[in-house]
């Protein structure tokens, strides 16, 4: 299949530009709506959570939600373009998440190339629901993932 430049940069920029959002799953029209999905509704279960934390799975998207992180430096065939040259193939993954699994993706773009500030994010967050896809210079990719986030 033949892709000219200007038909991927058309696809790229059609307004909405870009190829995620996010959508709210719950009705978001009224105050009320808004009271629940805000304050003070979402205080509720919030402490529910807090109470007990396997019940994030049932409040929250955290069951179907993983982060694609990316510093820019592995690019697919393109090297090292920087975090937000790499941005629309962090999309793209998302929108594949979505399309073959019916996950949900937050794409994060990190603008280090020290393999410690960029691991900070995933040693610092939760326990995430799924696996964090990682990309980072080949070279340090699968130690910087593995150590950083506790695994072997």
């Amino acid at each position: 299949m033949i892709i000219r430049p200007e038909d991927a940069l058309e696809y790229h920029s059609a307004s909405p530009a870009g190829k995620v959002s996010v959508t709210p799953t719950k009705p978001c029209q009224t105050q009320r709506d808004l009271s629940l999905a805000y304050t003070p509704g979402v205080a509720v279960p919030c402490l529910e959570i807090e109470r007990d934390p396997t019940l994030a799975y049932k409040y929250t998207a955290k069951g179907n939600l993983v982060a694609v992180v990316s510093n820019g430096t592995a690019v697919l065939g393109l090297g090292n373009i920087g975090p937000l040259a790499g941005k629309p193939v962090m999309e793209g993954k998302g929108v594949l998440f979505k399309r073959f699994a019916d996950i949900d993706v937050f794409d994060i773009e990190l603008a280090s190339e020290d393999p410690k500030e960029s691991s900070a994010p995933a040693r610092c967050s939760s326990p995430p629901s799924a696996p964090l896809t990682w990309r980072t210079s080949r070279r340090r990719s699968a130690s910087i993932s593995k150590r950083s986030c506790g695994g072997p």
